[in-house]
């Protein structure tokens, strides 16, 4: 694949799994930790795919994808959310808040993997038109 996906998780321990997860599949993965400059750096990663922890420090993964829907730059990067709250109230949050897919932690290697899949060939149909800006 070769995608580049911009993970930003604090759990150090999460953080490095998924990484070894996705760069065994052949993504180039970028990691970053904190929610308060999370904005900052999708823009200066330019990543093709976004996964998103809900609970960051500095700021929440919803305060987070509502700045970046609402960039002409960012709109319409395929965003992955996960989250240690898998409940049906938090999946309509996250859809609300314009995630394209969701995971719930704990998770499986093979379930990260499925739905950054899935996420990116929702995506490639329409293309990153409005990422593209």
């Amino acid at each position: 694949m070769g995608q580049h996906v911009l993970l930003i998780e604090d759990e150090p321990s999460i953080a490095e799994a998924v990484r070894f997860i996705l760069a065994r599949d052949g993504w180039r993965v970028t990691c970053h930790h904190d929610g308060a400059s999370a904005v900052e750096a999708v823009k200066r990663h330019a990543p093709d795919a976004l996964i998103l922890d809900v609970m960051l420090p500095g700021r929440s993964g919803y305060d987070i994808l509502h700045d970046l829907r609402a960039a002409p730059a960012t709109a319409g990067l395929p965003v992955l959310m996960l989250t240690a709250r898998g409940q049906g109230a938090d999946r309509e949050r996250a859809a609300a808040a314009g995630a394209n897919r969701f995971v719930a932690k704990p998770f499986s290697n093979a379930a990260i993997l499925a739905e950054l899949r899935a996420l990116m060939a929702e995506a490639a149909p329409a293309g990153r038109a409005a990422g593209d800006a």
